[in-house]
């Protein structure tokens, strides 16, 4: 079975009831379940983390094994260099890693346009809720036809 790894950063844990005027009412159980009827002979293991070394954890481990990543690095997109060096691991290895963005952080503060992360990603989706997230998952699945 193949597998792919959805990593979600800070505060995402929160989804459903953090600012639902700018990340929807969907839960993360709603998006595991929304991914796992999209790509039912997949392994989708989503994980959430508020902390950056558990994250990084989490990368090295799917550059070890190989896995594919689907991540939305969250707050740590904008200054996480040490993500960014995990995820070029993976993508330096050519294993495809894709960042992805509920809200469009071009049309947000300032601060949140630039993205340590996407230099070194395999392709980013941003702005369509977690429709970003199944348009990875869809794109993981042609590669592996």
């Amino acid at each position: 079975m193949k597998r792919v790894l959805v990593l979600n950063g800070p505060n995402l844990g929160r989804l459903g009831t953090r600012e639902p005027e700018i990340y929807g009412t969907a839960s993360l159980a709603d998006l595991t379940n929304l991914l796992t009827a999209d790509a039912p002979d997949w392994h989708i293991d989503v994980r959430q983390s508020d902390s950056e070394p558990e994250l990084m954890g989490w990368l090295h481990e799917a550059t070890d094994a190989k896995t594919p990543v689907i991540i939305n690095p969250a707050a740590f997109t904008h200054y996480s260099y040490a993500l960014r060096d995990a995820v070029a691991m993976l993508s330096g290895a050519g294993i495809p890693v894709i960042e992805v963005h509920i809200s469009n952080p071009h049309a947000r503060e300032e601060f949140r346009r630039d993205s340590v992360i996407s230099p070194v990603a395999t392709g980013v989706i941003a702005g369509f809720g977690f429709e970003s997230y199944r348009l990875a998952l869809r794109y993981l699945i042609t590669l592996d036809n």
